[in-house]
């Protein structure tokens, strides 16, 4: 809780003050004793009034003096400075400085950190108002009737309050525990972790997060808003907001459609087989225009297989299925799986498909299958949101201990806001929605493969000038322990999570 300043003169601007008198009584007492030593020389006789060295030393001695001096009261009264910027952020006054944090490795160094932690924690202990009995009763009496869940967690990150609509069960003795699913997107308890290393104050948004799995008994979805506030009593606070009749019918659609696309699956692949086994058959006996149409029906077929396994894939991901065997792998060889697929998607489009994977890049741990299907569908957006002619490249390189694979294209792009929520499931834009047929769960499965992979997937992208995706995945020598020690399942490379915090956000098993 901000402590409300009692001045009207904003606490922010003492410091800007200070430090303007501080620097010019330097400059005058710096001038006043360089006067004085001049002085004292041309008294002394060692130099003459009109000696050009005398006033070329002076001027030096001047300057240099004048410089280490302000270096050193900039020095001296740096712990002043971040006093005054974290009292301006509890006192709740606006400002552009950003409060110091106390877990910032040079305060750990200088021992400042304590004093840091000591005032923020002040700060909320001793603005506490004393609610009346019915203040108290009325608060309690709106939380509870509206349909918004809230909770409070403390600095061990334990419930603390929570009201009737809030997605809380009983964990291990009977205390409460926070339900929510977070597929795959970075957990509230990773944010946490995050927050509590660098963060004084924080706020983040999720959409679309659940209770419960899908088939579970009594699941509701949610969107989250979590504030952070370090060292207060309630050091986190949870809104929910109950969007289960805006998002569920998506969700049971999904499970409709999953169904079809399974019992579609069948016919699918022996459509393509008789594709493949026509085109072979009658390559020397078809006319031009017959074997481009014979192309098209190829690369429509496997669009549609495309679209039928990644309606599965969400429904697996959603049920925490996408447990994968990793092996090592090049990511050229991956790449191979689907290149003629990929060049015959490319080439009917008019599109220019190349690939840059050096040879000599490390072997990688991964599910070549997962894989090949990320590629797939990175590939096939690219195809999507180029010009007529445009160049898709894919390429390679080793980061650290992992290889970052890249697919670029030079088409569309994106803006700012639209790039932040790609990966949501069924996000698509507007404009995408008008010109480009899709499903919306495309990236969705790009981000849930790759995770389960142990990588990460992140996006460039400017208006007008195209998109670069990328993802990585681990060097097979860095992994290769742990994966021999759990039969090469990925469980151990993938974190799960625990405390007071339920959720199943980076292992699905």
């Amino acid at each position: 809780m901000a402590v409300k300043p009692k001045s009207t003169t904003p606490i922010r601007d003492y410091w800007p003050r200070f430090q303007k008198r501080s620097i010019l009584l330097t400059v005058i007492m710096q001038l006043i004793v360089t006067v004085v030593v001049g002085v004292v020389l041309v008294i002394s006789g060692n130099f003459e009034l009109s000696n050009l060295l005398l006033w070329l030393t002076l001027i030096a001695v001047y300057a240099t003096t004048l410089g280490v001096n302000i270096l050193l009261i900039m020095s001296v009264t740096e712990p002043t400075k971040t006093l005054m910027d974290a009292i301006t952020h509890i006192s709740g006054e606006p400002t552009v400085t950003t409060p110091p944090n106390p877990n910032a490795k040079r305060f750990e160094h200088n021992g400042f950190k304590e004093t840091l932690q000591q005032i923020y924690e002040l700060s909320v202990q001793g603005y506490q108002p004393t609610p009346t009995d019915t203040n108290t009763t009325a608060i309690q009496t709106a939380l509870e009737n509206t349909t918004t869940g809230f909770v409070i967690l403390d600095k061990d990150r334990r419930v603390v309050y929570h009201n009737q609509h809030a997605p809380v069960g009983a964990g291990q003795n009977n205390e409460p525990v926070l339900e929510l699913v977070f597929n795959n997107e970075q957990s509230l308890g990773d944010w946490l972790h995050d927050c509590e290393l660098h963060a004084v104050h924080a706020e983040k948004t999720w959409t679309r997060i659940a209770n419960r799995l899908p088939g579970e008994e009594d699941r509701r979805m949610f969107d989250l808003i979590a504030s952070y506030q370090k060292g207060s009593v309630a050091e986190t606070v949870l809104t929910l907001v109950d969007r289960t009749g805006e998002y569920m019918p998506e969700e049971e659609d999904l499970d409709f459609i999953a169904f079809a696309a399974h019992e579609l699956r069948g016919p699918i692949t022996v459509i393509r087989g008789y594709l493949d086994v026509l085109g072979d058959e009658l390559e020397n006996t078809l006319a031009a225009d017959q074997k481009e149409l014979l192309k098209r029906l190829v690369v429509s077929a496997n669009r549609l297989s495309s679209y039928v396994n990644n309606i599965l894939n969400a429904s697996r991901f959603d049920r925490r299925h996408l447990k994968v065997h990793m092996k090592e792998q090049t990511v050229a060889g991956i790449y191979s799986l689907i290149q003629d697929d990929m060049q015959l998607r490319a080439s009917s489009q008019n599109r220019i498909l190349t690939a840059n994977i050096p040879t000599n890049l490390p072997t990688v741990a991964a599910d070549a299958g997962s894989i090949s299907e990320v590629l797939g569908n990175l590939i096939d957006n690219a195809i999507k949101y180029s010009n007529d002619g445009g160049a898709i490249t894919v390429s390679a390189a080793q980061v650290g201990e992992f290889v970052e694979v890249s697919v670029q294209d030079h088409g569309i792009g994106m803006p700012g806001p639209v790039v932040s929520s790609l990966f949501h499931k069924f996000y698509r834009s507007h404009r995408s929605r008008e010109t480009v047929a899709g499903t919306g769960i495309g990236l969705y499965i790009v981000k849930a493969f790759v995770e389960s992979n142990g990588g990460t997937v992140s996006v460039r992208s400017a208006e007008g000038q195209g998109s670069i995706f990328s993802f990585t995945l681990p060097i097979y020598a860095t992994v290769a322990e742990k994966l021999q020690s759990g039969n090469n399942s990925n469980e151990n490379l993938i974190e799960h999570g625990n405390g007071w915090i339920n959720n199943h956000a980076m292992y699905r098993g």
